[in-house]
C-alpha cells in the first residue's frame, strides 16, 4: 500500500505520466486514490481486461 501512495504523488508530481494498474489491484488503489485531496483531477481509463491507467489531469474534472 505505500507503493500505490508513492505512485499517487509521483503522478500528481509529474515524475510519471501515467499508472497502469491490473483488475486485481483496482480496488486497494482506489480506495487510497479517493481520499486524496486532488481525486478529481485523477482520470482512469478502462482497458480491455480489467486493467486501468490512470493519469493526472491539471485541471480537475467536473
Amino acid at each position: 500500500m505505500d507503493n500505490y501512495q508513492q505512485i499517487i504523488e509521483q503522478l500528481k508530481n509529474g515524475e510519471i505520466e501515467s499508472i497502469k494498474i491490473p483488475k486485481e489491484e483496482f480496488l486497494q488503489f482506489r480506495t487510497l486514490l479517493v481520499s486524496d485531496e486532488k481525486f478529481k483531477h485523477f482520470r482512469g481509463e478502462a482497458q480491455q481486461g480489467g486493467d486501468v491507467i490512470f493519469t493526472f489531469l491539471k485541471e480537475p474534472r467536473s
